[in-house]
């Protein structure tokens, strides 16, 4: 192994960055200098957002490979962009290395960031490197381009809206409580080297967590379908959490449904194998990268005829409140009970954390 003082900030970063080309002609400049310079226009514009993460906090590297988190970092900066119904173009990423951490080890967090960049047509311009006294942490910000008129806030829901998500829930969280169960049951055993963890039927799950996607495909389809949503937000820190920060934003009320809201069979297998409220583990377990916007009601029978698409309530006046209604007509008020930034350091659960613009 390499150690990175070895061939010191800049001689990583041009070992890590030789083979990196930019495919868009609104790259003027990418890395080799202080800045990056974004060509755009007056019917363009850009859309820029950072997400933060740290090892104890975010992640787990006891079960967390290094180019899967490479992967899921980029994931959860372009989430945010493709939230306003953008299309995200570049990424800058900047990491913090404990002593830890060879040349080697970083190469692999880097190869899952270029096969993001690859996969989402993202060009990687730029970042910073810099030593870390608390293990690894991970910055990404991203870059998007959207027409004006198309981009899409979290602030514009308005009462018989239809509120609708892509995908299904839970799954995410299912997998980081999986994950957790076997990281403990491993320590248990003094972390004897024979030991097998039980994923066997479960793959989709740790995947889910692991190495989730962006709904890109889900922006692409509205667009070609002339849908242009009228709220939209993505789901990292809980279907109702998220729900409340477009009844926050929109100042509006808020109906979902129990029996519309989308669940693996695997996310429900788990939950009852954990002894686990499938519905509260939807609604609250966040990182599913999902995404969660509104549409006029006129437009019912075209949003539920798209595929992986689900009509799970609808909006109401900001007077009626925000309420689940339960297979037995029963109201329970929504609570966001999801990840909540820094009142989660506590749990030692790694998740995705509240930013800024959240």
């Amino acid at each position: 192994m390499t150690d990175i003082s070895t061939i010191g900030q800049f001689g990583l970063i041009q070992r890590l960055t030789k083979d990196i080309k930019t495919n868009h002609e609104t790259t003027q400049m990418g890395i080799g200098d202080d800045c990056a310079i974004i060509k755009s226009s007056k019917d363009h514009q850009i859309l820029v957002t950072t997400d933060l993460m740290l090892e104890g906090v975010h992640f787990d590297l006891t079960y967390t490979p290094l180019q899967h988190l490479g992967y899921k970092s980029v994931i959860n900066a372009i989430s945010d962009v493709l939230a306003m119904n953008a299309i995200p173009k570049q990424i800058l990423v900047s990491v913090g290395l404990s002593a830890i951490y060879t040349v080697e080890m970083t190469e692999e967090l880097f190869a899952g960031i270029k096969l993001a960049c690859k996969f989402y047509n993202l060009d990687l311009i730029g970042g910073d490197t810099t030593s870390s006294m608390t293990g690894l942490t991970i910055s990404v910000t991203a870059i998007g381009e959207a027409v004006p008129e198309e981009i899409v806030k979290r602030s514009t829901a308005k009462p018989t809206d239809l509120i609708c998500v892509t995908g299904n829930l839970g799954a995410a969280y299912m997998g980081l409580r999986l994950l957790a169960r076997e990281k403990n049951v491993f320590e248990g055993m003094n972390e004897d080297k024979d030991f097998v963890p039980a994923f066997e039927g479960k793959e989709y799950i740790i995947e889910r967590q692991l190495k989730p996607e962006a709904r890109i495909d889900v922006i692409r389809l509205l667009k070609n379908k002339g849908i242009l949503p009228t709220s939209m937000i993505d789901v990292t820190d809980g279907l109702a959490s998220d729900l409340m920060q477009i009844a926050h934003h929109s100042n509006v009320g808020i109906r979902i449904y129990e029996d519309r809201i989308p669940i693996d069979y695997q996310t429900a297998l788990m939950a009852e194998e954990m002894n686990m409220n499938v519905v509260t583990c939807a609604l609250n377990g966040g990182d599913d990268h999902e995404l969660l916007f509104t549409v006029p009601l006129s437009l019912s029978d075209q949003i539920q005829s798209l595929p992986d698409i689900h009509l799970i309530g609808h909006i109401t006046e900001a007077s009626l409140g925000n309420y689940l209604v339960t297979r037995d007509q029963n109201e329970i008020e929504l609570k966001a009970q999801g990840w909540q930034g820094f009142s989660n350091l506590e749990q030692k659960q790694p998740s995705k954390s509240s930013k800024s613009n959240k």
